[in-house]
């Protein structure tokens, strides 16, 4: 598992509106998003670096992600999947995403690298082979 120190998010450009961190809490629901990149507040409606990952407005969606955070955090595993709908209001909106667990130097995860990915639900096709959650 890399350390926060091995990931420079500048070394990809291309993908720094969707890239996020999150510092890992003793509560996950605490834990808190350090840096959100651009697209992130586009879909989100408002500026989530701050916020705690509890807090955000997931409606329907809040136990996949708590389930989510709760596999890449506690299991040290990377986690991924795709979802129509990421938050309320939303539901025109395809995201794929990917949760990648970071080390601290006691080999806990301490931080967690997102990146997410949207695309407008009328862009994937009906013969596209994986389910959207």
């Amino acid at each position: 598992m890399p350390a926060r120190s091995d990931i420079n998010p500048c070394h990809v450009p291309r993908l720094l509106s969707g890239i996020s961190l999150v510092d890992v809490a003793d509560d996950i629901e605490q834990s808190r998003v350090r840096l959100a990149g651009t697209r992130l507040r586009e879909v989100y409606d408002r500026e989530i670096t701050g916020l705690c990952i509890g807090a955000l407005q997931w409606g329907n969606r809040r136990d996949y992600w708590m389930a989510a955070y709760r596999r890449t955090i506690e299991d040290a595993l990377p986690t991924q999947g795709v979802l129509r709908g990421p938050q309320v209001n939303k539901e025109h909106v395809v995201q794929y995403w990917l949760r990648l667990p970071l080390r601290t130097a006691s080999d806990n995860v301490g931080m967690v690298l997102c990146y997410d990915y949207f695309v407008p639900a009328s862009e994937i096709s009906q013969d596209h082979n994986f389910a959207i959650a």
